[in-house]
């Protein structure tokens, strides 16, 4: 028996492609970036972050993170996260543990599992019953930043 030649007729069949339904594939379509969504990033459990992190409009935190994140809207840093750094940001939710500089323009939340310590100004604070916070606490002020609000 011989072994069959390929065709060189060149025809290649199309080989019609078929959508599954995994569980779980739902969640992420619906979570993937469209058109006008924020960018979020997201630094999963046993995972280390070091650096500045720019670009961002949402950072989680599960992990570790050393690094400075300004012009960006909402941190969290969950029960199982750590965040050592300098953060400017519109509103943080901390549930875990944060060392350094904190500036919330609008709302700080510390989760009964968070922990801030250090240079920490905020507009609005909300601490359930448990969460911490030491250092130098003071409201953040608009003329404090040294944005375009601050020129006017």
């Amino acid at each position: 028996m011989q072994p069959s030649k390929p065709s060189s007729s060149g025809f290649v069949p199309e080989i019609p492609r078929r959508t599954l339904d995994l569980p779980g594939a739902q969640s992420r379509r619906a979570a993937a970036p469209r058109g006008g969504e924020a960018k979020k990033l997201t630094v999963g459990p046993e995972i280390s972050l070091t650096g500045e992190i720019t670009a961002c409009d949402s950072l989680v935190v599960e992990g570790n993170v050393d690094a400075t994140l300004e012009n960006s809207r909402h941190l969290e840093v969950t029960e199982s996260g750590r965040f050592k750094g300098k953060v400017i940001i519109d509103e943080a939710v901390i549930g875990g543990k944060f060392e350094g500089t904190l500036t919330v323009r609008d709302t700080l939340t510390v989760r009964s599992t968070g922990h801030v310590t250090g240079s920490v100004r905020f507009g609005r604070l909300e601490v359930e019953l448990g969460g911490r916070i030491e250092g130098d606490i003071s409201v953040f002020k608009e003329s404090d930043s040294s944005g375009p609000a601050a020129a006017e």
